[in-house]
């Protein structure tokens, strides 16, 4: 079959389900099935085509893990072994055969691009020219791909699909319709669609809310979601409803349907009955869209945006439930001048009471400005999501998002962090939701470490930040000339507003402790030694004439302050404050 001839009919293409969920046999890799048990894989794509496919993916969907780590042989003893098997049942049935390209891994000898073109050209030699690369999370690699196999055979049709949940999220947080419509503006990429991690409904609607495509779309939904019964995971949905939602899925622009995790050939087969057997002349209407009420104030960011400086006050939340000293120190701090509140998440990684919660309460209860840190440790995207709906209907809309520092040695039996983002996706994701589903936007501040030996790569860091949605920086503290210098270069290189760190020193064991312990700290020796054999008192009034100058000399290359509260010590910030306001 000539993929391209067939869609210029106007006829809808299906293709089959999943080989790996339909084979079963956990303790075996499907692609290694192929050369094990061939007749197995190819009874499998034989029952698909006799359901009614006319499309069918070889069983080589994670091939890529063995191409990104070097083990090219073994990539071909597999890719050539499912070719063979795929183009031998799809003959007699005239039907086409699809290179299976799963996510390249991250982080390995290759690059994503470099993982796929090593398959495509195992694949090219087997006489397969038709390619999909399926259930990508992001597009990183996609279009170098792409362009590469249309030199390489430029009557090669490649077909590239985003796995999305309910939400048009992918999982690294990336919104899936603004994925689909970048890669549809590739002129090396044939056609665009969505696959697994969702049902057909989920899919439907998502389908429905795209605007009109100029290249075929393929929407290749799970069976509904899984469950476990016993030690197996099965998929639920019927095959009848699976079949209505594909017919929908062509009225409303789908060129090519097919199923992902979960689907059977029973599940193709009564698609193949309820499908038209030509295209829709146009899709059908999409539902109207919702009217959203304005976006609320955000006072802070209003603040920024007027030129105004502000001063941004970070204090510890309490590590009990007696959460009267920290209302106190957030008064006292407001009446000083602060501008916000800022509260960090589980710092050092040791759980205290939740930075959210209490952003919530100082803005409903107190009418003072939060500013709660977020963190990459502790949730997974469900729960991230959930958290930034509340902040949202609470009337928090700022958020600094950082990746956060690890789970300590000794708890990490016991405690396990999540990482499902770094910050730069965290904000990724964000910046989505602001597109997607928020009212009122949130503004995402990052964390910019001026302390750090290799500055260059904490630069390069920040851009990526502002490319993810970042609007501005709160900066590590400035207690020494490199890190002025660091400030210097960010003001000159970064877009976003900068709000710059003052951490006051309270005594030289404190300073021996920050630069030997903390990660992200610098206090120059010079500071270090002015410290030597004071008291309190006299340290204190050593942190407030240091912390004053220092605000002083930043404040060309910055927007604002950000000061941070050593040991909860209220009444010495208010000192500061009362100086740098």
């Amino acid at each position: 079959m000539n993929i391209r001839e067939h869609l210029a009919r106007r006829r809808p293409l299906l293709f089959d389900g999943a080989m790996g969920t339909y084979y079963g046999h956990p303790d075996q890799r499907v692609e290694q099935a192929g050369i094990d048990h061939p007749e197995a894989i190819a009874a499998i794509h034989r029952a698909y085509l006799q359901a009614g496919c006319r499309a069918i993916k070889t069983n080589t969907f994670s091939a890529g893990v063995d191409a990104a780590f070097g083990d090219t042989a073994r990539a071909a003893a597999y890719i050539e072994a499912a070719c063979r098997l795929a183009l031998a049942e799809a003959a007699p049935f005239d039907a086409a055969v699809f290179a299976d390209l799963g996510p390249a891994p991250l982080q390995t000898r290759r690059t994503p691009a470099e993982t796929w073109q090593v398959q495509m050209e195992l694949f090219l030699q087997q006489g397969v020219t038709n390619f999909l690369l399926e259930t990508l999370p992001g597009e990183d690699g996609v279009a170098e791909a792409a362009a590469w196999l249309k030199q390489r055979c430029p009557d090669a049709f490649l077909l590239v699909s985003f796995a999305v949940d309910a939400s048009g999220s992918t999982r690294l947080g990336q919104n899936g319709k603004d994925l689909l419509l970048r890669t549809a503006a590739l002129d090396a990429v044939d056609a665009v669609g969505f696959n697994c991690m969702s049902g057909p409904g989920a899919l439907l609607a998502l389908t429905q809310s795209l605007p009109p495509l100029d290249k075929p779309l393929s929407v290749m939904p799970n069976a509904g979601y899984p469950a476990v019964l016993g030690r197996r995971t099965v998929y639920q949905g019927k095959p009848e409803y699976f079949a209505q939602k594909l017919a929908q899925l062509v009225q409303a622009g789908a060129a090519m349907v097919g199923g992902c995790c979960g689907t059977t050939p029973a599940h193709l087969a009564a698609a193949a009955a309820l499908l038209p057997e030509f295209l829709p002349e146009q899709a059908a209407p999409q539902p109207p869209a919702v009217s959203r009420p304005a976006p609320r104030p955000n006072p802070l960011w209003e603040a920024l945006e007027s030129g105004r400086r502000v001063v941004a006050v970070e204090l510890d939340p309490p590590g009990d439930d007696n959460l009267a000293p920290f209302v106190e120190g957030v008064q006292a701090l407001h009446a000083a001048g602060a501008d916000a509140i800022t509260i960090a998440d589980c710092p050092i990684g040791r759980p205290r009471a939740d930075s959210s919660l209490l952003a919530c309460k100082l803005k409903t209860e107190l009418g003072i400005e939060p500013l709660p840190h977020m963190t990459c440790r502790d949730r997974n995207l469900n729960a991230t999501k959930a958290l930034l709906l509340g902040l949202s209907m609470q009337d928090v809309h700022n958020v600094l998002v950082i990746t956060g520092d690890p789970i300590p040695t000794e708890a990490r039996d016991e405690v396990k962090g999540v990482f499902n983002f770094n910050s730069r996706k965290l904000a990724r994701y964000i910046s989505g939701l602001n597109e997607t589903t928020l009212t009122t936007p949130f503004h995402i501040f990052g964390a910019l470490n001026l302390n750090a030996r290799n500055f260059e790569v904490q630069l390069r860091l920040a851009k990526e930040k502002e490319q993810n949605g970042v609007c501005g920086f709160l900066t590590q503290p400035v207690l020494s000339a490199r890190a002025l210098e660091n400030l210097k270069t960010a003001r000159r290189e970064l877009h976003g507003r900068i709000l710059g760190g003052i951490f006051p020193v309270v005594s030289y064991k404190n300073a021996c402790f920050l630069n030997n312990e903390v990660s992200g700290m610098d206090v120059c020796q010079e500071i270090c030694d002015l410290y030597k054999d004071l008291d309190r008192a006299a340290a204190e009034e050593l942190a407030v004439r240091i912390s004053v100058r220092i605000a002083r000399e930043i404040e060309p290359y910055t927007d604002g302050l950000y000061l941070m509260t050593p040991f909860r010590r209220v009444a010495l910030m208010r000192r500061i404050l009362q100086q740098v306001k």
